[in-house]
């Protein structure tokens, strides 16, 4: 007798029962086609917001944040799911890589070791304060290393890497899409008033380089920030925020590394994503910076590596926030940003004392 069924009863000699279960069905690959709808939406609503930054000068990540909010109900819609859940994760990682040609070795060391274990100081208290924010607003551990790192690291593009390890089980993508906000917002109000807090302090240009590029969230913001107090500024600024963006590849991997052990420390079974030392993206972020520090790479290609990271991480950003849904960001409460605004206040503070004292 013909049998059709997957899984099907067997008797044996003794007429009893047992059920036997046949091979998995294989997984349906998808065709490029189901991708389609949500990555022409997921471009057009990035291309909006770069459109209104260019025009306004508003801050490119939070406009696309912002219009990925306005359209969040389109996640519901068949069509565009495949496409969108692509973005916000295939982008991102390849967005990440790219980041590795923007930062050299030699930068990093340029800061002298006096200054980059100051900066190194800066990143461990806006690591920390996130972390203890975090647990007295009762957000959860992932929140803080979310709050924390981005802030630590280089703002947007360093939450996107961390969600990525960290893992929509962890932490709702209602509440990434909140501290992404206040990740974003923080960056721009840093960007206006540190250069001036610097001049009333009266410090020097490497001084305020240092506290600029130590403290300001986003990589273009912290460059932006330091060369409008001066061009000295602005290349002292310049290579202390590489230097953090070099940092990236380690705390993201330490991260993974820590939350797999937590998970094994639970008795829990972490996806196979987690049970990697380091995820992939990192890996290729590592070997574009050790490429970019040993090879003569053309100026053009790294420029083009810049523009292409930063419209998938846009890209990335806004497919985000069109998958969360208004009513969760709602529930998600002003308590999310606790970990933000801690991190963000540790970090200058830190950043401001080493200045002084320090430099």
């Amino acid at each position: 007798m013909k049998r059709t069924a997957p899984d099907y009863n067997a008797g044996d000699l003794f007429g009893e029962i047992y059920l036997v279960e046949s091979a998995p069905a294989p997984i349906k690959r998808r065709a490029i086609s189901d991708y389609l709808p949500g990555l022409i939406l997921c471009t057009t609503a990035s291309l909006a917001a770069a459109w209104l930054a260019g025009q306004y000068g508003f801050p490119i990540i939070l406009l696309g944040l912002l219009i990925g909010l306005a359209l969040s109900f389109m996640a519901d819609v068949e069509a565009t799911s495949h496409g969108l859940d692509f973005a916000s994760r295939r982008l991102l990682q390849a967005g990440i890589v790219l980041l590795g040609l923007q930062v050299t070795f030699a930068q990093v060391g340029s800061l002298g070791w006096l200054a980059f274990a100051g900066l190194l100081t800066v990143m461990v208290a806006a690591f920390a304060a996130g972390l203890l924010a975090a647990r007295w607003a009762g957000q959860g551990r992932e929140a803080g290393i979310l709050a924390g790192g981005a802030t630590a690291i280089c703002g947007a593009s360093a939450a996107l890497a961390l969600y990525g390890v960290i893992g929509r089980d962890r932490l709702d993508q209602a509440r990434f899409s909140v501290t992404l906000v206040g990740i974003a917002v923080a960056s721009a109000i840093a960007m206006s008033v540190y250069p001036a807090i610097a001049q009333m302090a009266g410090f020097g240009d490497r001084q305020a380089g240092f506290l600029i590029g130590a403290s300001v969230h986003d990589a273009a913001q912290a460059i932006g920030g330091a060369f409008d107090y001066s061009d000295a500024a602005g290349r002292d600024g310049t290579v202390v925020k590489l230097a953090r963006v070099a940092m990236l590849g380690p705390i993201v991997a330490l991260t993974a590394l820590w939350l797999g052990r937590s998970a094994g420390a639970k008795g829990e079974t972490a996806p196979a994503g987690r049970r990697a030392l380091m995820p992939w993206f990192i890996i290729g972020f590592f070997i574009l910076l050790a490429l970019n520090s040993v090879l003569s790479i053309p100026e053009f290609s790294r420029d083009l590596a810049l523009t292409s990271s930063k419209a998938l991480l846009l890209m990335a950003v806004t497919a985000t926030a069109m998958r969360s849904r208004l009513a969760d960001l709602l529930d998600a409460g002003w308590k999310t940003l606790v970990p933000v605004v801690a991190a963000s206040l540790a970090s200058f503070v830190v950043a401001f004392v080493v200045a002084i004292t320090v430099l």
